[in-house]
């Protein structure tokens, strides 16, 4: 099953945050499946036209996904799937 993996930045926000498994093979149907386990986690990864925030990304693997607008990417049963948020600071 695919698992979707998150940044521990992201457990002050939400408490008990891990990751989730799915037989979902999409990468919109996994993040609809977090969001129902962890209620307002897909507003922090998309914005108001379901799009890829400025400041995440997500890595299938090594990979990274290439179309942030769309999300189409399609998930095999062994795939890790990680989002992450960039840091700044000074």
């Amino acid at each position: 099953m695919p698992v979707l993996k998150f940044t521990r930045n992201l457990e002050r926000f939400y408490p008990g945050l891990e990751p989730v498994e799915s037989s979902k093979t999409s990468l919109q149907e996994l993040i609809n499946e977090a969001n129902d386990k962890f209620p307002g986690i897909k507003d922090y990864i998309l914005d108001e036209h379901s799009r890829l925030r400025k400041h995440v990304q997500i890595f299938i693997g090594n990979r990274m996904i290439h179309d942030r607008n769309r999300l189409p990417d399609n998930l095999n049963p062994d795939d890790e799937v990680y989002i992450m948020q960039a840091l700044s600071g000074g």
